[in-house]
This record gives C-alpha cells, sequence and structure tokens, in this order.
C-alpha cells in the first residue's frame, strides 16, 4: 500500500498492481470509513479497482495535513469475511434486436446462443467501480467460457441499457454512448438515475444477477407495446 499526491489537491491510495477481491474488500471498508467520518476539508472520494483517490480544498488543508488525517484510516484496515454486499437483479432480454453481437460470442466461443445466456446469467457478478460513463459498471466474476474480444472498430451509438462483453468482462451502458462491447442483450433497468441521489443504481460492492426476460416483458418493463 501506498499514499501519493495526486496533483495539488487530491491523494491517491493505492492497496495493490493487482485485482483482486482481497485488495477490493481494503477499497471497500476504506470508502465506508471516509463516507461515515470525513475529515475537514475532504471533497469526495473516488474508489476504483486498486484504489480510492480523495480530493481535497488545498485553500483549507495542505498535502501533510490531509495525509496525516488518512495515515491512522488506512492503518486501521482491516479485511473481515463477514463483509455483506447488496444484490441487485438486473432484467435482461437476449438477443435479437437487443443483443446483435450474441451470434458472435456463442460462435466465438463455440457455444449456442442459449448457453451463453445460461452461463452469463447464471453468475453472480461483484462491482468493482463505477466509471467511463454515469452508472456504467465494471464487473468482476464472468466465465471465461464466454469472453469475447472487443469490436474491431467501435460503435458511434449504443442504445441505453445494453449489455456487453469485453474480454473477460460483462457492463452495462447506463446511457447512449459510444463503445466497442460485444452487445448480447439490454435491460430495461435504469442504471443511471440523475433526478435521484445517489444517482447510480448500483454501487462499487455491491453484486449483481441477470435474469432473463422476454421481449414482451422488456416492453411491459418499459411502458411500451410491442
Amino acid at each position: 500500500m501506498n499514499m501519493n499526491p495526486l496533483g495539488d489537491s487530491a491523494i491517491m491510495i493505492r492497496f495493490d498492481d493487482n485485482i483482486t477481491f482481497e485488495t477490493h474488500q481494503k477499497v471497500m471498508i476504506l470508502a465506508a470509513r471516509l463516507q461515515e467520518r470525513p475529515f475537514p476539508g475532504m471533497i469526495e472520494f473516488v474508489p476504483a479497482f486498486t484504489t480510492v483517490t480523495i480530493y481535497y480544498n488545498p485553500i483549507h488543508l495542505t498535502y501533510q495535513e490531509a495525509y496525516a488525517a488518512l495515515e491512522p484510516m488506512v492503518a486501521e484496515l482491516e479485511v473481515s469475511s463477514e463483509r455483506t454486499s447488496r444484490i441487485v437483479e438486473i432484467p435482461v432480454c437476449y438477443g435479437g434486436k437487443f443483443g446483435p453481437d450474441l451470434d458472435f460470442v456463442a460462435t466465438h466461443n463455440r457455444l449456442t446462443t442459449d448457453e451463453v445466456i445460461q452461463i452469463h446469467s447464471e453468475a453472480e457478478y461483484l462491482v468493482y467501480m463505477i466509471g467511463f460513463a454515469p452508472g456504467f459498471p465494471y464487473l468482476g466474476g464472468m466465465s471465461e467460457r464466454i469472453k469475447a474480444p472487443r469490436r474491431s472498430s467501435p460503435q458511434l451509438t449504443i442504445p441505453m441499457g445494453s449489455v456487453g462483453i469485453a474480454a473477460q468482462q460483462t457492463g452495462v451502458y447506463p446511457i447512449e454512448t459510444p463503445g466497442g462491447w460485444q452487445l448480447i442483450g439490454r435491460t430495461p433497468e435504469a442504471l443511471f438515475r440523475p433526478h435521484e441521489s445517489p444517482p447510480s443504481l448500483l454501487h462499487a460492492g455491491d453484486r449483481v444477477r441477470f435474469r432473463p426476460i422476454s421481449p414482451e416483458e422488456y416492453h411491459q418493463w418499459k411502458g411500451v407495446t410491442s
């Protein structure tokens, strides 16, 4: 673990160079403590795969003072196997116009489309971090059996709610945005909710399960008749 300045108004705490569950737990424990006990002058904190970055007001706080406030929090971190996670179920309509790359993922892995759907929806995924776009979850725990490369040419527009695969990672596009992941389905659930606080449905540390639904269920969820 090391603590280093990031510009003139932030400190980055790096727990490891490798993405592991134990490192993730340390990130989450520190994030929880910063949420419960923010020190004077702290503006916000950003948890990531192996780091937590803490931003502070340099007018009211020096780097040395911020470091001194953080040091005891980091020193007393203890990873507990009893830490619980919120489980969020996300409905997904796989294939067809909702998942135009499902056939490619199946062919690439020598599987049927039904097998890809089964493997993808039977797993439980850990939200390591939120990034790239508002509410976009980086999920760990996908089976190597359905991994697939990014598209050779990114698309300019990915529909909101699209569920994609890139290498051995899966995620959900919370807003319409460019992207290069292989799209296997789409959820009617809104992951980014700008009028709510907090605006993201998912948070680092949550666990996600995908539940297959039919096109009819998708349209009913969205309030649109097919």
